[in-house]
């Protein structure tokens, strides 16, 4: 039974998390206590709410220096939602352009659409060879966001780099924008596996199954 610590920084929806990790087999702790988080087979860090306010009890946790160190070492960690947006370079909201963690380059803002919140369930297109959507190509997930990533370069092609491309997953509401990501240890979804039924059941028990 793989472990698995949800980062709990006052930020999440924590308990539907725990229960949906549990429920496909894995051994969950939520605590903010460092060691259990570097120490678990995977860390899962979620969000909800403003990306400034999430930045600002992640670092109150050390939560920043904490996904930096278990990547460092191969160790995984998947964000969800606004867990997901913290891991890009800036937030812009409101007016208020904040620092993110700087795992990937990218700025997360306010989608252009007819109707935000981009809220309920929603098609995604997947990469070839994504592991984290194995079996889920068709698929639908359940979104609530109004902010999220329409440019992410490193996930473009270009010329050919000896570092692998993370495999990116967009959708659509009004703007195209990134749904999730797959880069080596770090991996993400916009939108919330634990509340997207047995799609997102699977997609979870995907994710436990790279977990050293």
């Amino acid at each position: 039974m793989k472990k698995v610590t949800i980062l709990d920084y006052g930020s999440g929806n924590l308990r539907s998390a725990e229960r949906a990790l549990a429920r496909v087999g894995a051994d969950v702790t939520v605590t903010s206590d460092r060691e259990t988080a570097l120490d678990a087979d995977g860390l899962v860090v979620p969000g909800v709410g403003a990306f400034a306010a999430c930045m600002d009890g992640l670092r109150g946790v050390d939560g920043p220096r904490i996904i930096g160190r278990r990547l460092a070492g191969g160790r995984p960690v998947l964000g969800i939602c606004v867990g997901m947006q913290i891991l890009f370079e800036r937030g812009v909201e409101h007016g208020h352009d904040a620092e993110g963690c700087g795992e990937w380059p990218g700025v997360v803002e306010q989608l252009e659409a007819p109707v935000l919140p981009h809220m309920g369930w929603n098609t995604v297109e997947v990469p070839e060879d994504s592991v984290l959507f194995d079996g889920l190509a068709d698929q639908r997930f359940y979104f609530v966001h109004s902010y999220g990533v329409r440019d992410f370069p490193l996930g473009a092609d270009g010329p050919p780099s000896p570092l692998a491309r993370p495999k990116v997953t967009w959708a659509k509401h009004g703007d195209r924008f990134v749904a999730g990501v797959e880069n080596g240890a770090l991996s993400a979804t916009q939108f919330h596996p634990e509340k997207s039924g047995d799609a997102g059941a699977q997609l979870l028990e995907n994710w436990l199954r790279t977990l050293d």
